[in-house]
């Protein structure tokens, strides 16, 4: 019996055992179920849409991940209406939901945070899209939806890829419309769009509310129309829009993804909708997308029959990952030891929301719609897609994304950090109308029979601008320079441009400034006229280029001092200049003296004649009267290349003197404004000028300053001058100016510019479309000719008058750098000539300076050289001339071998120590074997017995001497 006890033992154990096992393994895969709230509209098919994705996203997760502990429980609740507050607070507060999914808008997501907070349990909304809702005052608040910061750059790079400057916004008028308006408007605006104007209409708007709406905006210019609302309310804006006519050639209508994403469900009315532009969000198109999306539409047919024509959008695959991202969340704060079942500690339900909160914000995966990747509890997705609709639906014509930094046709330009720089970067778009052209923004709109107004200033003075005159036919003819200049600018522009000139009158106390303002004010839709651009009026209105010249000048009188100098003959040359011919008239009296007067009897005498002579010839050259000859070649030389000199410099101070006697001597009385202020000088402006001003800040007082309206007035206020009543100067404008001086031409010179302005421009809107065309417009009016025909039409110069913007007073005296070339030339050629000469004279005689005898010193040598140089050179063929002839005529030997003034010392070197003219040279030498000379050896004890001369005379000279 014990073994069978023990048997029965060993059987109750095992199956104890067994128990065990088996209870532990069923607490072990025991499902926990987590509430989870889902608040979306189940009246609209779109909300339908998103609970169908999410149910489908948790049944494929737990399909995938079977041995997971939790389990989402949906809770949903409809938020039509005011209700989501209530419907989350339900939720929260009785079910003790740890997440809730929703709500759809941005302005219900706004109502649901703060409850979220308070209770920590996570609010994750798939399809809110303001970026209002990117303030960090909640850490319970998850936007798994791409944010509009982004959406507006797509559309602002739109609209700066076509060049458009107006943009009107169509938005619903709620927080939902309203909430994305400001960042759009600041990102137009780093483009140079302006937006004249915002159109609200409020969701529930009747058609008829519609309709007076787009009738507002087609008498306005602006054609490009941003349309952000929900697509039930824009169906009927665009079916109204097209019924009035705009939906057709011109127009431009842009949509945001709100619209974009759910133009696939519009089929019933993308007949009114063709040609417009939408921003869709980026869903890379996999097969898995492929495929659920297939999968999709059988199953939300199968449980919503009566619905048609629902097509999955973005915001539709945002809730599946959202689910699937809630689930992966859920499961891991399970794992970490938290149990759901106890929900009556308000410290676990906190504890438990920020756990969950931090699962949410780390959870990575790759989603339906692409990468899910979470940055501060946004989704960081950022690409969106233009499309164009077309036909039966939306057709893709390129992309945007934060990297490119504007518009492109593919994608991979972007991949690969190219950006594209060219305009219209997209694919052909078929605009409004079945349009190919890219419409220009705006239009005049005369299908209302209105053209533009514009005002043209009427006044005293200067007509030449601007003259109002009234017909006989009771109609206003307005004429002028800035008329016709604007005339011209319109005949460039590739459009038409209807408009009536409205004259307004500049006097009584109103100026050009009130002019300005009737444009600000809506009065005028454009100035023309002679309006000067000014920092103070571009506050309120917006300038063209300008198409005149610019800045303020001064006009005095001018006074004539051609006789009221004595000393006027030495103004034609500098000092310098005068200073440089009078060394160089020395200078080549020197040279010629040195190379002439061994050879030549004019330059020979005593010392004071050889001077005299020698600066004779040098000076007389200026009027070319030299009687003396020059017989030498080197000299001759010098005096062609000096000769050439002089006669320029002679001609030019000519020519110089005449200007100076004549024309240039006109100067102005005042050269300085600042000498106005000095001398306390009354000066005049222009009535109703902002010159005034500029007067004033210069530090002129008011009682200095007086104002005139005609050329005749200022031209005898000029005449009194300051001290009889008038004025010593008129400060204006440039082109004034030019008028007056062509005028009175010889009267009046221009000083200036003495203050910088911008010229004249035309006068439109701030951020009129016009602007830019008219500004182009003047560009290619101002590089032509027929500005200056237009000049020279209503300001033409008299025939003697110098134009006043080239009037400069300066100094005509001719300096040394006009002739430094020819003095160097000349100078050279001195030098050349004299060192020839000295190379020639010392190889001639070279014996002198390289005896042998080393009693004589260097000294005396060199002064032997001298004494050499100093006498005739008797084989000179021009005195060997001279005294065959002499012969020929009878005359005494001695006569004809004495030198002239035979009475005087031969030079300036005769006048030296005799006994230098005798320096003995110790030794003895044989006596030079001319002529009949003895053969007996002499001393060579006096030098001067044989000079160069008889050293090298002839055998008859030398018998002669002998």
């Amino acid at each position: 019996m014990s073994s069978m006890e023990n048997q029965n033992r060993t059987i109750l154990l095992l199956f104890s055992w067994i128990f065990m096992v088996a209870t532990m393994v069923a607490a072990s895969t025991t499902i926990i179920p987590v509430n989870v709230g889902v608040v979306v509209d189940l009246d609209e098919p779109s909300g339908k849409m998103y609970l169908s994705c999410i149910e489908m996203a948790l049944s494929d997760f737990y399909a995938i991940h079977a041995d997971y502990k939790t389990r989402l429980v949906l809770n949903t609740r409809n938020s039509n209406g005011d209700v989501v507050g209530a419907a989350a607070a339900d939720l929260i507060k009785n079910v003790e939901v740890k997440v809730i999914l929703g709500p759809v808008s941005s302005m219900q997501a706004s109502f649901v945070v703060n409850l979220g907070e308070k209770a920590h349990v996570p609010i994750i909304s798939f399809s809110a899209t303001s970026p209002s809702l990117t303030s960090p005052r909640s850490s319970f608040f998850f936007r798994f939806a791409q944010n509009d910061l982004n959406q507006v750059k797509a559309i602002s790079g739109i609209v700066q890829n076509f060049g458009w400057r107006r943009v009107v916004p169509i938005y619903v008028d709620n927080m939902y419309g309203e909430g994305v308006i400001p960042f759009l408007i600041d990102a137009l605006q780093d483009v140079d769009a302006h937006i004249p104007y915002r159109s609200l209409i409020h969701e529930l708007a009747t058609d008829d509310q519609i309709e007076k709406e787009l009738y507002k905006l087609m008498t306005m210019q602006t054609r490009v129309f941003i349309v952000h609302m929900m697509p039930n309310l824009s169906s009927r804006l665009f079916a109204k829009a097209k019924e009035m006519g705009m939906m057709s050639e011109g127009f431009v209508w842009i949509t945001t993804n709100s619209i974009g994403n759910n133009l696939r469900s519009m089929a019933s009315v993308l007949d009114s909708m063709q040609g417009l532009l939408g921003v869709e969000t980026y869903i890379p198109r996999t097969l898995k997308l492929r495929q659920f999306i297939s999968m999709w539409k059988k199953q939300f047919q199968q449980d919503n029959p009566k619905i048609i024509d629902v097509e999955l959008d973005a915001f539709g695959l945002r809730a599946y990952d959202a689910a699937f991202a809630v689930a992966m969340a859920v499961e891991k704060v399970a794992n970490a030891g938290f149990k759901f079942q106890k929900r009556n500690a308000s410290s676990f339900n906190s504890h438990y929301g920020s756990k969950l909160s931090h699962a949410l914000s780390i959870i990575n995966f790759k989603g339906m719609a692409g990468d899910f990747n979470l940055v501060d509890r946004q989704l960081q997705v950022s690409t969106f897609k233009i499309v164009n609709v077309n036909g039966y639906g939306p057709r893709t014509v390129g992309y945007w994304t934060p990297e490119n930094g504007r518009v492109v046709k593919r994608l991979k330009s972007t991949r690969n950090g190219t950006k594209s720089t060219s305009k219209c970067d997209l694919r052909p778009i078929i605009w409004p109308g079945e349009s190919l052209s890219v419409p220009k923004g705006w239009e005049i709109p005369i299908n209302i029979g209105t053209k533009l107004r514009i005002g043209v200033p009427m006044r005293e003075g200067f007509q030449e601008f601007v003259k109002v005159t009234n017909t006989s036919t009771n109609t206003v003819d307005v004429t002028g320079f800035s008329i016709d200049v604007f005339k011209a600018v319109l005949e460039i522009l590739p459009y038409a441009l209807p408009y009536d000139f409205v004259p307004f009158a500049i006097a009584n106390g109103s100026t050009y400034n009130d002019l300005v303002y009737q444009v600000h004010d809506g009065k005028f839709d454009a100035v023309v006229g002679d309006i000067t651009i000014r920092a103070n009026r571009s506050l309120y209105v917006g300038f063209t280029m300008p198409y005149t010249e610019s800045g303020v000048v001064m006009v005095v009188p001018i006074q004539d001092k051609r006789t009221k100098s004595a000393w006027v003959f030495l103004k034609p040359l500098t000092w310098d200049l005068w200073m440089t011919t009078l060394c160089f008239f020395i200078f080549i009296g020197f040279v010629i003296w040195v190379l002439e007067h061994r050879i030549n009897d004019d330059f020979r005498g005593s010392p004071s004649h050889q001077v005299g002579t020698s600066f004779w010839f040098s000076f007389s050259t200026m009027v070319f009267s030299q009687r003396e000859k020059v017989v030498s070649n080197l000299a001759r030389f010098v005096m062609i290349i000096w000769i050439f000199v002089v006669l320029i410099v002679t001609q030019s101070y000519t020519a110089s003197l005449a200007s100076l006697l004549t024309v240039q001597q006109l100067q102005p009385t005042i050269t300085d404004i600042d000498d106005l202020l000095r001398n306390r000088d009354n000066v005049g402006y222009m009535t109703s000028s902002f010159v005034y001003d500029l007067l004033r800040q210069k530090g002129f007082h008011a009682s200095r300053l007086k104002d005139y309206g005609a050329m005749e007035e200022i031209d005898e206020a000029l005449s009194k001058g300051s001290a009889n009543g008038g004025i010593a100067a008129i400060v204006h404008e440039t082109p004034y100016m030019k008028l007056f001086v062509a005028k009175y031409c010889s009267k009046y010179t221009m000083i200036g510019p003495i203050f910088k302005t911008d010229g004249f421009g035309f006068i439109f809107p701030k951020g009129s479309p016009l602007i830019p065309d008219v500004s182009q417009a003047i560009l290619n009016l101002t590089e032509g000719e027929k500005i200056m025909n237009i000049e020279d039409e209503w300001m033409k110069k008299e025939n003697n008058c110098k134009d006043p913007s080239t009037e400069k007073f300066y100094s005509n005296s001719l300096g040394l750098e006009s002739f430094w070339g020819l003095f160097l030339i000349a100078g050279v050629a001195s030098v050349f000539a004299l060192l020839i000469f000295a190379t020639s004279f010392l190889h001639k005689h070279k014996q002198v300076l390289m005896s042998s005898d080393s009693r004589a010193s260097k000294w005396k040598r060199i002064r032997t050289i001298f004494k050499i140089f100093n006498e005739k050179e008797l084989s000179s063929h021009t005195l060997k001339s001279s005294r065959h002839e002499a012969r020929i005529a009878g005359a005494p030997d001695h006569e004809v071998n004495a030198s002239p003034n035979n009475n005087w010392p031969e030079s300036p070197f005769s006048y030296t120590n005799q006994t230098d003219a005798t320096s003995v040279f110790y030794g003895e030498q044989e006596t030079p074997s001319h002529g009949q000379a003895s053969p007996e050896i002499v001393p060579t004890f006096e030098l001067a017995a044989f000079t160069n001369q008889e050293m090298h005379a002839t055998p008859e000279i030398a018998q002669e001497r002998v």
